[in-house]
């Protein structure tokens, strides 16, 4: 294992330490494990917090900040937050106008953001929960019951905490990230599999001539393992998946989101999103935003995901609203 730490047990407590010195505008409790805003939440703003396993950066820590989220949970590499982590970050952030957890479809994460939840409540907190389930690549898993929760957290903090910060009220802005959530699908491909500092060596044998296709974040098996194909080929397999579980027809508008896993060249990623683009241009779908880069990663393992979003105009509306978080920063 060749990695940039000092010992495993280490790491977050390290990384961690290292984002309070690089962004001022963040609030690191070390203690706790939460990412707040340095500012914190205005008064009277519905609060979004997320989290998960470390692992995945720059989510969700890297989307602290105005037009998203409020705080963000960091847990172990691959590993759920604990409910007293999203307890006190819910504490940190709440200035009485509720809290939104947004949460990843992985059965830790779920289980102990409700019951976090439910002691926040004890606690005079109003909480509501949004589950994101947008990959359409298995429906069970090793990590989940349905779906898996990916890229479209990513538009889920977005759009729902722009309209936050609108001062919409908590029902609203629940609702939102739902219909975000729904519009959403993502596909991944993996070409590499990932080494947690923990472990010291991959999380599965992928020969040099194969890939896993259909791949979860934390190196789930997907549906199944092939010969490597050229980006043209992946880029079918996976929109095919996704436009059969979420149809588009000619003048839809979308967000896609075209993700690296963390091990993927900027310079391949731009190959895929070209394929993408030229597959919806052909069936007339429009692709009115767009992201290209790394978003949820997983550690070093190198891959794709595609996320498509069939978004309406007020969800376009809301994404260009001004964002200013560590690893998503516009109209500021």
């Amino acid at each position: 294992m060749k990695k940039l730490i000092n010992a495993p047990e280490a790491v977050l407590d390290e990384a961690l330490a290292g984002i309070a010195a690089a962004h001022r505008e963040l609030t690191v409790d070390a203690e706790n494990k939460v990412i707040t805003r340095a500012g914190g939440t205005a008064a009277g703003k519905v609060a979004l917090v997320s989290g998960g396993g470390s692992g995945h950066e720059p989510l969700h820590g890297g989307f602290v900040g105005l037009g998203m989220l409020d705080a963000a949970c960091p847990g172990e590499v691959f590993t759920s937050p604990v409910p007293g982590q999203m307890l006190n970050a819910a504490q940190a952030v709440d200035t009485g106008a509720g809290v939104l957890f947004i949460v990843k479809n992985y059965t830790g994460d779920v289980l102990n953001f409700r019951m976090a939840a439910e002691l926040a409540g004890e606690e005079g907190i109003t909480v509501e929960t949004v589950l994101v389930d947008d990959d359409v690549a298995v429906q069970d898993s090793t990590w989940t019951a349905g779906r898996r929760g990916t890229g479209a957290t990513v538009f889920v903090e977005k759009i729902a905490g722009a309209l936050a910060e609108q001062g919409a009220d908590l029902a609203t802005v629940a609702e939102m990230a739902k219909r975000v959530n729904a519009a959403s699908r993502s596909f991944a491909v993996a070409l590499t599999a990932c080494t947690t500092p923990a472990s010291g060596k991959p999380g599965f044998d992928l020969p040099e001539d194969e890939m896993e296709v259909g791949v979860g974040i934390h190196g789930e098996p997907g549906r199944r393992r092939e010969k490597l194909r050229p980006a043209g080929e992946i880029v079918a397999t996976a929109l095919k998946a996704i436009l059969a579980d979420q149809p588009l027809v000619a003048r839809d508008e979308t967000i896609v989101m075209v993700n690296g896993l963390g091990g993927t060249p900027l310079i391949e990623l731009y190959v895929v999103f070209n394929e993408v683009a030229a597959a919806l241009a052909g069936k007339g779908v429009v692709i009115a935003r767009s992201l290209v880069g790394n978003y949820v990663t997983s550690l070093d393992m190198a891959g794709v995901s595609i996320t498509v979003c069939k978004a309406d105009a007020d969800m376009l509306s809301l994404w260009d609203a001004p964002v200013n978080t560590p690893a998503l920063r516009w109209g500021v």
